[in-house]
């Protein structure tokens, strides 16, 4: 008689519904292709120009327009399907590539066509984001389940910060950039398909005659009246601004620093994905979300000593033991602040919690991004991480002081939702 071979992954159960299947395993291979764009996109900004502000400036334009309409994402993804907007998203994500790809291969390109379709990718992220957070409740059958299946999301999503980097910089050192948008343009198939595929019970979608902007101020009324939520985000926010600079400062540090080439930038890039799949690997194996608030109070210092200690380094080697730590630091906060978030909000406020969520990462890392390109022209990389890396632990400091107030304001939810069993009356 034939096992039934998701029986022998006791640890991974979101993996028995199969709309998160599928959702995995396309979203798996879409990714390698997107961060195999990312090095490729801030290797041809660096030797077009070789200049560190207009890093930070295409980082900027990439992920900006997040901050201003994730929010507004979120009150859509409230609203119409999550499953129609996120098919959408990933058309346009691909032909955003295949954009990228024919500039390349033409020979075309520029500064500004990498920033306006950078632009581009920024605004589409916008409304998929949100979107795809929201919606791996509603393809998970089991709400116990959630937890891993976010866990199972950043396992893959730095899975493919692991391959995805170190191919994309073999690529670009061998036959060009141009390779890496054309695979990740194809790569978008496998999403699409993926989403086709899946069979959905229809969702009541709530109807209201709030006007947007109202909804829109209802949830971010929700979100920052909420003290555990507030801090998480707050949290997460400033380490997006100041943690994630390391990430248009690597070429840099590969090149001036280190003396390597888009090898040495694949390497690095590569080692803080194997950190942070080492640590969502980790979260996979945890049965409950208790407990995971001592990781989003202490990770933040942890990859805060990683960023330091690149900053000081000019061996490769130490080099990449400091790009693990960071990475390992920076996934086990916002691992365990994404599944603490999840479990705790409500519903029907869903989407635009997350989408402020999303709006605390990917909208305030470009910030951080251009603020980390103009002071690395004024006082140089390695002093720009290590200030970078002092917030880092500051902010850890400050949030586990509050931690305990923070609990005591949780543990009423967790009993109301069941994951904390309530004392029997003595």
């Amino acid at each position: 008689m034939k096992r039934n071979p998701i029986k022998l992954m006791p640890v991974l159960p979101a993996l028995k519904s199969r709309n998160y299947r599928l959702f995995f395993g396309g979203q798996g291979l879409s990714l390698i292709g997107s961060w195999m764009t990312q090095v490729a996109t801030i290797w041809l900004v660096y030797s077009l120009t070789n200049s560190a502000l207009l890093l930070g400036l295409v980082g900027f334009a990439g992920q900006f327009p997040s901050f201003i309409l994730t929010p507004i994402g979120g009150v859509l993804v409230d609203k119409f399907p999550r499953h129609r907007i996120l098919v959408i998203t990933q058309i346009l994500s691909m032909i955003q590539s295949l954009a990228l790809a024919f500039i390349a291969f033409t020979g075309i390109v520029n500064i500004w066509h990498l920033i306006f379709l950078s632009i581009f990718q920024g605004v589409v992220s916008a409304f998929d984001a949100p979107a795809r957070q929201a919606f791996v409740p509603e393809i998970v059958e089991r709400k116990d389940d959630l937890a891993n299946a976010i866990a199972l999301n950043s396992s893959m999503f730095n899975g493919a910060r692991l391959i995805g980097p170190a191919i994309g910089g073999l690529l670009v050192a061998s036959v060009g950039s141009a390779y890496c948008f054309l695979i990740d343009g194809l790569s978008y198939i496998a999403v699409i398909a993926a989403l086709l595929a899946m069979k959905l019970k229809p969702k009541k979608l709530n109807v209201t005659n709030t006007h947007p902007w109202q909804r829109l101020k209802e949830g971010f009324v929700y979100t920052f009246g909420f003290p555990p939520i507030r801090a998480i985000i707050l949290l997460l926010a400033l380490v997006s601004f100041m943690g994630m600079q390391y990430t248009v400062l690597v070429p840099i540090f590969a090149t001036e620093i280190l003396g390597g080439g888009a090898e040495t930038l694949g390497f690095l890039m590569a080692a803080s994905g194997v950190g942070a799949l080492v640590g969502a690997v980790y979260l996979t194996t945890r049965q409950s979300v208790l407990g995971l608030g001592k990781f989003i109070a202490y990770s933040p210092a942890f990859m805060g000593i990683g960023l330091i200690g690149f900053s000081l380094s000019r061996v490769l080697a130490l080099s990449l033991l400091m790009m693990l730590i960071v990475g390992l630091g920076f996934i086990m906060q916002f691992t365990s602040s994404n599944t603490i978030v999840q479990t705790i909000v409500e519903d029907d406020k869903r989407g635009r919690v997350m989408s402020i969520y999303t709006m605390a990462f990917f909208g305030v890392v470009p910030l951080g991004n251009l603020f980390a390109g103009s002071l690395a022209n004024q006082i140089g990389a390695p002093n720009t991480l290590i200030i970078a890396g002092s917030f880092c632990i500051l902010g850890s400091l400050l949030f586990a002081k509050e931690l305990p107030t923070l609990r005591r304001l949780i543990h009423p939810i967790y009993t109301k939702i069941g994951v904390i069993k309530p004392q029997p009356n003595s």
